[in-house]
């Protein structure tokens, strides 16, 4: 099997083939691999069922032990496709905090951090083109 990424892949139903895809996938690949779905209200609001994570985005927990807690995006790591949440440590034996990685999947976006007007620009261009 290769090792090298390929843009024609469109998708296979074996596992092996969907790990392979995300591993060895570039970073350019991976940033839109770092989507978390929008609440009730943004997802009115945008018309969209959910958005790339950035840092400083306010999300809630929906899955395993934090769920229900809310934080801002911390740390985005895109080796790893994993968010740190501001808040949310778990304690090593010896006593250090470590921050807890979630993935994307598990968390919906409460509030957009709208300070980067290039995302305030795509956002505009999605809206317009819905209405056309």
């Amino acid at each position: 099997m290769k090792k090298k990424f390929s843009d024609k892949w469109k998708g296979s139903r074996q596992p092996r083939k969907q790990r392979k895809y995300r591993a060895n996938a570039p970073f350019s690949i991976r940033k839109k691999m770092l989507v978390s779905n929008l609440s009730k209200d943004l997802r009115d609001k945008y018309k969209r069922r959910s958005f790339p994570l950035r840092k400083n985005d306010l999300v809630k927990v929906m899955r395993g032990e934090f769920k229900g807690k809310k934080g801002k995006v911390i740390l985005i790591d895109l080796s790893r496709l994993k968010v740190a949440i501001e808040g949310l440590q778990r304690t090593k034996k010896e006593g250090t905090k470590v921050n807890v990685m979630f993935d994307p999947s598990v968390l919906q976006i409460q509030e957009l951090d709208l300070d980067d007007k290039k995302r305030i620009k795509s956002i505009e261009n999605k809206i317009k083109e819905e209405k056309k």
